[in-house]
């Protein structure tokens, strides 16, 4: 009986720790600021930002429910449920509490949770949390979550929202679909073709003859109120096409910058342009707001969405006027023949510039009672466009001849009709480990819509930031949740290879195209794949994907995440299997002409009775008697 008493309240004060990190989740969950828990004052760390909660104001909420002042800005998250766990008692007898405890730390179950509990509250010992405990058990009506707090011998328990909120997205079932989504696209876009290397004239990949100059310019669009900063990348000796960068929501113009100086290496000029309303210095500047989940506008304003295309034709026009009028850059700024390469939300300026126009009405039936919990941040970041005119002005500039977008933000943006207004040629590269702007509905969908001329780079195991320049990415990027980031060399054979692709994609608007066309090939992406990460390049999808994307689409799935995440993971699985198959079934066939089998006596029924059965084996005649 006390070994069963135990075993129950062992099992119960799991129950009630686990619900504490559960607790912490629910209260961490939005927040994008700062850190965490304490004694008196728990700090919630995300980043750079910071956010601090009263115990006291936790403790009026569990007794009453209703929420203190300083509390409102977590209000969507201060549920019955959440209530209910800071509510929670167990009954532990004084006498047995220690042992109780030290079976449950002990425990696999308490291993995980010291270790989840390291990761969220990385100045928590773990003998202050049994301190904490043990004085918890203590109390009347017995041990909770807000007697633990307030037992914990620090003034202010530090959180890290940063793992917290990674620990919630371990919880989404979208990683499954998407791991398997990886093992599909790495196979079933894999071509056995050795790489012919004979017949490479250049290598794109190393840098160019010509010596590199940077000019930094700020332009003043006084119509808009908007002061753009602008790096020009130039040589002496530049010719063909403009090459213009646009970088991602909290990133700068120094997010490329490796490849801008590549491009202008090979005489190519690159102008890297930034975007004043969501840029480093817009994220370091967004409030503390838990209602911004429902109203991301909050975050990034819905003119952001127009804005942003608008500045690279302001810039074009200028570079327009710099072109005739400046001595320097005279006749070097190509500006009727520009290639746009974009990242994230930068990707999403280069399409609506190509000339998909925005989707507001059918934006606004995805975003209705909008719930960002277990949404992708870019599928929660789109519905900011939501506020804008259900017709909202055209974004197209002629001056954009090529697009290469990189990890962008598309989502409901854009219609398949939409898409299929661009007419130039579009390169998409997505990653499937990219959390914040997930492959299914932000690359290969519509790449599968766009009609025109196109390319899909697939990085197997990418993340949001591989493609971006190691000493030049926000720091407090990486610090965001839902963007593990690849770091050190990992993704240096990737950016090698970005260098020759995008290099190749630029030049085939000029005389050299063809010379370049062999680096847009499957074999030349499969060439630079790397045990971590496997780089694919196709011009259209395999039947299969098409099928489960076509599945995807179903507006029941769309609608049911659960369910569908479930038949999307299933289908994948089948695509998977059904290759395994194909395999086995060749290696079989290669080995059976290889190293056929004997013969071998086997015994088959006759219409007549015979006497005796011969057969021939290994050459030799035996009779059977």
């Amino acid at each position: 009986m006390t070994v069963q008493l135990l075993r129950l309240s062992s099992s119960r004060l799991y129950s009630v720790l686990r619900s504490g990190l559960v607790a912490l989740v629910v209260c961490g969950q939005g927040i994008l600021a700062g850190p965490a828990l304490a004694a008196e004052q728990i700090e919630f760390r995300v980043g750079p930002l910071r956010h601090t909660v009263k115990i006291e104001d936790l403790e009026e909420f569990a007794a009453t429910g209703q929420i203190p002042p300083r509390l409102r800005v977590f209000e969507p998250l201060l549920t019955d449920q959440t209530r209910e766990m800071l509510n929670s008692h167990v009954a532990l007898d004084p006498e047995v509490s220690d042992r109780i405890l030290d079976d449950v730390l002990q425990s696999s179950n308490g291993q995980h949770l010291l270790d989840t509990l390291a990761a969220v509250a990385p100045n928590l010992s773990v003998q202050e949390l049994k301190a904490a405990i043990q004085l918890a058990a203590l109390q009347t009506p017995g041990l909770s979550l807000l007697g633990i707090l307030r037992a914990i011998p620090q003034d202010t328990l530090q959180v890290n929202g940063t793992a917290l909120i990674g620990l919630i997205s371990q919880l989404n079932f979208s990683r499954l679909e998407g791991e398997a989504l990886g093992r599909v696209l790495e196979q079933e876009l894999a071509v056995s073709t050795p790489l012919d290397e004979s017949l490479h004239l250049v290598d794109p990949t190393q840098p160019g003859p010509e010596e590199i100059r940077v000019w930094e310019l700020r332009l003043n669009d006084r119509s808009r109120d908007r002061r753009i900063p602008i790096d020009i990348y130039w040589s002496r000796q530049t010719q063909g096409p403009l090459v213009v960068m646009s970088h991602g929501f909290g990133a700068d113009r120094y997010f490329l910058a490796y490849l801008a100086r590549h491009l202008a290496s090979h005489g190519l000029t690159v102008v890297s342009v930034e975007h004043p309303g969501s840029n480093v210095a817009a994220l370091a500047d967004i409030p503390l707001d838990l209602r911004a989940g429902r109203e991301p506008s909050r975050i990034l304003p819905a003119d952001e969405f127009l804005e942003r295309p608008r500045d690279i034709s302001f810039v074009l026009d200028r570079l327009a006027q710099l072109n005739d009028s400046s001595f320097a850059l005279r006749d070097r700024l190509n500006t009727d023949q520009v290639t746009l390469i974009g990242h994230s939300l930068g990707g999403y300026t280069g399409l609506a510039l190509a000339g998909a126009p925005l989707d507001v009405r059918s934006l606004r039936r995805s975003c209705a009672d909008l719930d960002p919990i277990g949404l992708s941040p870019a599928a929660w970041l789109q519905c900011a466009a939501a506020n804008l005119a259900l017709q909202p002005p055209s974004l197209r500039d002629e001056r954009i001849t090529q697009v290469m977008a990189m990890n962008p933000l598309t989502g409901d943006l854009f219609s398949a009709q939409g898409l299929s207004q661009i007419k130039v040629p579009v390169l998409l590269l997505a990653g499937t480990q990219d959390s914040v702007t997930p492959i299914i509905d932000q690359q290969l969908r519509p790449f599968h819509q766009l009609t025109g001329p196109k390319y899909l780079v697939t990085v197997v195991g990418g993340t949001h930031l591989s493609v971006g320049d190691p000493d030049n990415i926000n720091p407090e990027l990486q610090e965001i949740p839902f963007m593990p980031e690849l770091r050190g060399e990992t993704t240096a054979r990737l950016r090698q290879f970005l260098q020759g692709l995008s290099l190749s994609f630029v030049m085939q608007q000029g005389e050299l195209a063809e010379q370049y066309t062999i680096f847009l090939t499957p074999e030349y992406a499969q060439s630079f794949s790397t045990p971590e990460l496997s780089l694919r390049l196709s011009q259209s999808l395999p039947e299969s994907l098409t099928r489960w994307l076509n599945l995807n689409q179903q507006a029941w799935i769309k609608r049911d995440r659960m369910p569908g995440y479930l038949v999307s993971f299933l289908h994948l699985e089948a695509i998977d299997m059904h290759r395994r198959l194909q395999q086995l079934q060749q290696q079989m066939i290669a080995y059976l002409r290889t190293s056929p089998p004997a013969l071998t006596v086997v015994p088959l029924p006759s219409l007549q009775p015979q006497p005796w059965l011969q057969a021939t084996t290994h050459g030799s005649d035996h009779l059977a008697e």
